[in-house]
């Protein structure tokens, strides 16, 4: 057997990693949701849609919107990693 250490001891989080990451997680996150919300609003009205199918079509985009979000903040977390060893 290997007496290696584990790799999840002693870690140290990466401040302005972490700071960067989130950073641009607000901006791009507020480009992204209000282009859910305008664009939701917009095909409404384009499409004819009342009122609940307009909040529907959003919250949708929305959806897409936190899944933009998710992978950008996964593909950010491996090119800005958060942690390292201490």
């Amino acid at each position: 057997m290997s007496l290696q250490p584990s790799s999840t001891g002693n870690r140290q989080i990466v401040w302005p990693s972490v700071i960067t990451v989130i950073s641009a997680a607000i901006l791009i996150g507020a480009e992204v949701f209000g282009a859910a919300f305008a664009g939701g609003w917009a095909l409404a009205i384009l499409l004819g849609l009342e009122d609940t199918a307009a909040h529907i079509l959003q919250a949708v985009l929305f959806a897409l919107g936190v899944l933009v979000m998710v992978a950008f903040i996964r593909a950010a977390q491996r090119v800005e990693p958060f942690t390292r060893r201490a």
